[in-house]
């Protein structure tokens, strides 16, 4: 049985939700850390909540909000004649919502350690908050970018429960490779088990390894 439709569609599902993600955590993430609206810990605990919600009660809940029946879910029916769930794009609406904390926890992280005297000096120039964003901010808060990114590429690769929960096992389709390490155990393919496994054990720990690499020489990349 080969896996690399599984490999191919999970890599597309990755690269899709981190540049969403990335576009996402920029503007939410500048307003976390710039904000002093009594709101802000609300917002900072809805964006951690994928954290510590199951991801099958995550699932669930999206998967009520995807059907045909719903109103996200009837919007889709009629703008693309087929069902948000059990399909790829549902699968990149879960994935952006469940990994949205590991994309914006470090650009805020990042853009808290910018330095206030960096920001109110392109205010004195005349720079909009705008400006100071992607003129000043940004760039000193790239590795908490390159941070956000690289978590949220590697978390989307290892999700599970939410994609089962929401795109099901269909293969070609919405069978990504947890899915398909999941299906090895289940028919006693251990040989495809244990080398999807090994490929994403390598890939966490690079992944973390690359990490603590950027948050040891600083520059705001700090996650949490």
């Amino acid at each position: 049985m080969s896996v690399w439709p599984s490999v191919w569609l999970t890599l597309q599902l990755a690269a899709v939700t981190t540049v969403i993600l990335m576009l996402i955590a920029i503007p939410l993430g500048w307003w976390l850390a710039t904000t002093r609206a009594r709101t802000r810990p609300l917002f900072e605990a809805i964006t951690a909540l994928p954290l510590v919600l199951p991801p099958t009660v995550l699932g669930f809940y999206l998967l009520i909000l995807m059907r045909p029946d719903s109103a996200i879910g009837g919007l889709w029916v009629k703008a693309t004649g087929s069902t948000l769930a059990f399909s790829f794009p549902g699968l990149v609406v879960a994935s952006v919502i469940y990994s949205l904390p590991f994309a914006v926890q470090p650009m805020q992280s990042a853009f808290t350690a910018v330095p206030r005297s960096a920001l109110d000096a392109a205010r004195t120039l005349g720079a909009s908050g705008r400006d100071a964003l992607f003129t000043v901010a940004l760039p000193l808060a790239r590795r908490g970018f390159l941070t956000g990114a690289v978590l949220s590429f590697a978390h989307t690769i290892g999700e599970f429960g939410v994609v089962l929960m929401v795109g099901g096992n269909i293969p070609g389709r919405t069978r990504v490779v947890s899915i398909e390490v999941f299906n090895s155990v289940e028919t006693l393919d251990y040989a495809t088990a244990h080398l999807l496994s090994y490929w994403l054990l390598v890939l966490s720990l690079s992944v973390l390894t690359l990490v603590y690499f950027l948050n040891g020489r600083g520059g705001g990349a700090r996650v949490g």
